[in-house]
Formats: C-alpha cells, sequence, structure tokens
C-alpha cells in the first residue's frame, strides 16, 4: 500500500488534500488510481488509512477511512552528527529515520569539510526535511524525526541538554563496547535508558580540544571495532547497536 506524508494539521480532517509534491509523486510517479486505498502519516505518530476520491495532477484528494495510533518507541536516540560532504549528509539523514532516530543534529565541527553557510541553510534544512519525510514513506514509521540546524560541538554543549546515556564514538583509551554501557546502565538503574544520544566526529574525528570538551560534560565514549569506519558508516553502526540493544529481549 502506497504511503504518502500530510503534517499533522493537515491531516485531522476527514478529507485530506495531499500536497503539490506528494499528488505529483502520487498521481505520475505511481499511478494511483481512484477508489484505490493508501496510507497517510503525519509524522507524529497517527496512520490514516484513506481512499482516493479523485485524482490532479497538482491536486488529490482522499478520504479517511480509519486512524490508527502508533505508539512512540520507549527510548529518544538524539544522533549528534558532524556534517559531511557530498551526498553522505544526505545519506545519513535518510538512515537515520529508517533507524528510528528521533531527532538529527547536524554539527559544524572543526574538521567538517562541510560547512552550511547563514544564506543556505533553511534550504538545506528543507531538503534534509524533505530526505527523512522519503525515509518514513518507505519504511512505514508513523514517526518523523526532528532535524535541527547547524551547531558547533561547544554551542551543543551549551545548552546544558540531559541524557540518560550520552555515547560517542571514539578512538579512546576509555572507550567501551556498547553493550558494557549498556549493562552498567541497567546494573544501577534496573531498566534501559529512555534517552540516548550518541556523538559520531566528521573524517579525522573530532580534534582533541572537541573530544575533551564532549567528554568532560559526561559523555561516554564507545568502541565501534577494530577498524577506521567512514563518518556515515559509523552513524548507520552506532543506531543499529542501539536499537539491537535496547529492542533486544531481557530476562
Amino acid at each position: 500500500m502506497h504511503r504518502f506524508y500530510l503534517p499533522p494539521e493537515r491531516a485531522a480532517q476527514s478529507e485530506l488534500l495531499l500536497d503539490e509534491r506528494e499528488s505529483h509523486h502520487a498521481a505520475n510517479v505511481l499511478r494511483v488510481r481512484q477508489g484505490e486505498r493508501v496510507v497517510v502519516l503525519d509524522g507524529r505518530g497517527i496512520e490514516c488509512m484513506c481512499e482516493v476520491l479523485s485524482l490532479a495532477k497538482n491536486a488529490v484528494r482522499l478520504r479517511v477511512q480509519q486512524r490508527n495510533r502508533i505508539a512512540p518507541l520507549p527510548y529518544r536516540i538524539t544522533l549528534l552528527q558532524a556534517m559531511t560532504k557530498g551526498k553522505s549528509m544526505d545519506a545519513i539523514i535518510q538512515k537515520a529515520a529508517e533507524l528510528c532516530a528521533a531527532r538529527v543534529v547536524p554539527l559544524a565541527a572543526e574538521r567538517s569539510v562541510a560547512q552550511v553557510e547563514e544564506e543556505s541553510r533553511e534550504a538545506k534544512l528543507e531538503k534534509w526535511r524533505a530526505i527523512a519525510i522519503d525515509a518514513i514513506k518507505q519504511c512505514g514509521s508513523a514517526w518523523l524525526p526532528q532535524i535541527e540546524a547547524p551547531v558547533t560541538p561547544r554551542e551543543f554543549l551549551a545548552r546544558n541538554e540531559r541524557f540518560e546515556l550520552p555515547l560517542i564514538a571514539a578512538l579512546h583509551s576509555s572507550s567501551r563496547h556498547p553493550r558494557e554501557r549498556f549493562q552498567t546502565f541497567v546494573e544501577e538503574q534496573s531498566r534501559l535508558p529512555k534517552s540516548l544520544c550518541v556523538w559520531v566526529g566528521p573524517e579525522g574525528d573530532f580534534t582533541p580540544a572537541e573530544s575533551n570538551d564532549i567528554l568532560s560534560a559526561g559523555v561516554l565514549p564507545i568502541t565501534l571495532g577494530q577498524v577506521i569506519l567512514r563518518s556515515e558508516t559509523a552513524a548507520v553502526y552506532c543506531l543499529s547497536v542501539l536499537n539491537y540493544e535496547l529492542q533486544a529481549p531481557r530476562g
């Protein structure tokens, strides 16, 4: 069944009108037909089961037949990702949405080759948000990750946000396997963490000064194995491992 997206305020009616982008995709790419059943996601946990009422090139109208409330995961992962060059950052946003990250914060690290100029920031954000929307449509997630504007590591640390399990992928003598960090948390709290973050550096990693700032804030270093991964590979690795540990059955 084909999936489409509308923001919550536009997905709350009994009849829905897809926007121009979604209508074009429905009518001209997927070639849906009148009477066909489709799904509309609002990115905030609502899944609308709909019937296609009418089609035009830039306006597809739907009737909602059923609304399902999809519960969020019992944990929230924030990916603090140093910006990468080319299309690899786009791929990171896509995979983060598929791997159930609740939020992605792009970092303008000192060694980040890619930087976002102030005048192009909003356009870049809109592009990343569109990529995240396409990702949840593909994988069927009812929850759209929040994509924030880029900040430096120091600017993010200045917010003093608190996470129950803050982690950083690091080539550091005190790095531990992610499972050790989970086991320690469970032993101390008798439950799994509900809020997590993971910092992933650029090619060449964070500078020593940036790493010291992050570690001094109480972030715990984890190892990603014996080989050095590209930044985009490290992001997928981290999100996969965190989801695996958080969703694994426990006695």
